[in-house]
């Protein structure tokens, strides 16, 4: 039973952090005025890493909040 309590905590916190992430990126979207996903398509290679940095560093805190 116990390792149930387990998986069943796991996958909470695993949505928790998939709607935070989430969250984040649509926040990060409404608060800059540049479409990155234009930008992309377009082949912009420093829109593709300015986002990829949005997205580890969202990764990083919602990982190290979830752990505190």
């Amino acid at each position: 039973m116990e390792l149930v309590r387990e998986v069943a905590i796991t996958v909470g916190w695993a949505f928790v952090g998939v709607i935070l992430f989430y969250v984040g990126i649509r926040l990060f979207d409404l608060l800059d005025p540049i479409d990155y996903q234009a930008e992309i398509n377009k082949g912009n290679i420093a829109a593709g890493i300015i986002l990829a940095a949005v997205v580890l560093g969202l990764a990083t805190i919602i990982v190290t909040v979830i752990l505190a």
